[in-house]
């Protein structure tokens, strides 16, 4: 029989200053925990220990040269957690504070994501501590060169599958997709997030908010509310948010703010024409980090290094990166009458934000299954590389729709509570996600 504080205390003492990572343990461990214990094979099996170590992580360096003719050496990352329902399957994230503890929490989150949107895809999760901001065409190019001369060893279609992630848009799978093609001599889908004309799926770069949105209108469906009308907040400004605002105004819903690390703009209006849209890949393009210029052309208030969530709104969406809404954010927004979280980044809340919304009964979604729709249309190109085939826009977008409801749907049957009109998600979530690899585990006799 487990005890949480002893399997817990175990993990840590095996990844020392990997907060992100044991926070994510420690999330999924306390609200499995009984199910392992009601079930010897579980138990004879070591499942939890076994669900606790990635499979593989390669680490190496990546050497590459600025403008200037001056070397640079950055760290690059590959963490391969677990490939018992598929090709591992997780995006690359260039960004400063990449480092192993935080792709090792990402792979773990990947593994259950992945779980859940009954694609056989395994988990993992790559990047680098290069920082893009500020950097030319050139320097991204040279960089992603290296970086893939390197990864290019450990990757491949029916292998290991990266994608995109923070810091890694259309350009830099190009890049990337471009060398491992001239040193593999080979045109196969070992990259997804590719180019819509070469064997990229449409609606990839939207899909990740597309599917947040389609999850979150099954929330307020079970609610007997209506999705239409709803008031939203959004942070960040890149592809999740940008799918995020084009789907929720389809849906009937106006999103009022978005953000970036100088502060939030706040427009009242809404985000949600296709000017304002525009502009957001226009700043994401120019690799600023900064959101400001939004205020300026639209004439709306811009508000320099504060969060977006003492807007008052009916739903909040987290879009950028892990802990973005901590305890205090999610006081201010239950106070403002908050009714819905959807985490739409990864684990995008801290622990103490989560109970506070559980602990006020705020229906709260997280990561691993509302924002699992980027990783189901990557899934779903797979698919098309495979069949040598495309389908259209209109396709891609209604069986991603209908993962998302497929997704919602374990989501509840597993985090049901004694209060009928409380669903626990996060539980439902794990448990769902949990489950499905267990149970591989036991059938491939591991």
């Amino acid at each position: 029989m487990y005890q949480l504080d002893a399997f817990m205390a175990d993990v840590e003492r095996k990844n020392p200053a990997q907060p992100e990572f044991i926070q994510a343990v420690r999330e999924v461990a306390e609200t499995i925990i009984d199910v392992v214990n009601e079930n010897p094979a579980y138990l004879y099996a070591k499942v939890m220990e076994r669900l606790a170590e990635p499979d593989r992580i390669f680490i190496f360096k990546v050497e590459w040269e600025d403008d200037n003719g001056e070397v640079q050496v950055n760290r690059g990352y590959r963490v391969q957690y677990s490939n018992v329902l598929g090709p591992y399957k997780g995006g690359i994230r260039f960004h400063p504070s990449v480092t192993l503890g935080t792709l090792k929490f990402l792979a773990f989150e990947q593994t259950f994501k992945n779980s859940l949107t009954t694609l056989p895809m395994g988990g993992g999760k790559g990047g680098s501590d290069f920082n893009p901001k500020g950097k030319s065409d050139g320097e991204i190019r040279r960089f992603c060169r290296s970086f893939m001369m390197e990864l290019q060893k450990y990757i491949g279609p029916e292998t290991d599958v990266p994608a995109g992630d923070i810091g890694v848009g259309a350009r830099e799978i190009g890049y990337m997709y471009g060398t491992y093609k001239r040193l593999r001599d080979e045109h196969t889908g070992v990259l997804t997030g590719k180019g819509r004309n070469w064997g990229g799926s449409l609606i990839r770069p939207e899909a990740t908010g597309f599917g947040a949105m389609y999850f979150a209108e099954d929330m307020v469906r079970t609610q007997g509310d209506t999705f239409a009308g709803k008031t939203i907040s959004v942070s960040g400004f890149g592809n999740v948010a940008w799918g995020a605002v084009m789907k929720a105004t389809e849906l009937g819903a106006r999103v009022v703010t978005i953000s970036g690390p100088d502060g939030y703009i706040h427009d009242p209006d809404g985000v949600n024409t296709q000017e304002k849209w525009n502009y957001m890949l226009a700043l994401r393009a120019s690799n600023n980090d900064i959101v400001e210029p939004y205020a300026e052309k639209f004439g709306v208030e811009f508000f320099p290094n504060r969060k977006p969530w003492e807007v008052k709104v009916d739903m909040a969406f987290p879009c950028a990166i892990q802990n973005e809404l901590d305890g205090e954010d999610a006081q201010t927004l239950v106070a403002n009458g908050v009714r819905y979280v959807v985490e739409t980044s990864n684990m995008g809340c801290t622990a103490e934000a989560v109970q506070v919304f559980k602990k006020a009964k705020v229906l709260f979604a997280p990561g691993k299954a509302a924002n699992a729709g980027g990783v189901a249309v990557s899934g779903l190109e797979m698919t098309q590389n495979s069949m040598k085939l495309s389908w259209l826009s209109e396709e891609v977008d209604e069986r991603l729709k209908q993962i998302m409801k497929a997704i919602h749907a374990s989501c509840v049957a597993s985090g049901k509570t004694e209060d009928s009109s409380y669903i626990d998600y996060i539980k439902g979530a794990n448990i769902a996600g949990f489950k499905k690899v267990a149970d591989a585990i036991l059938d491939m006799g591991y």
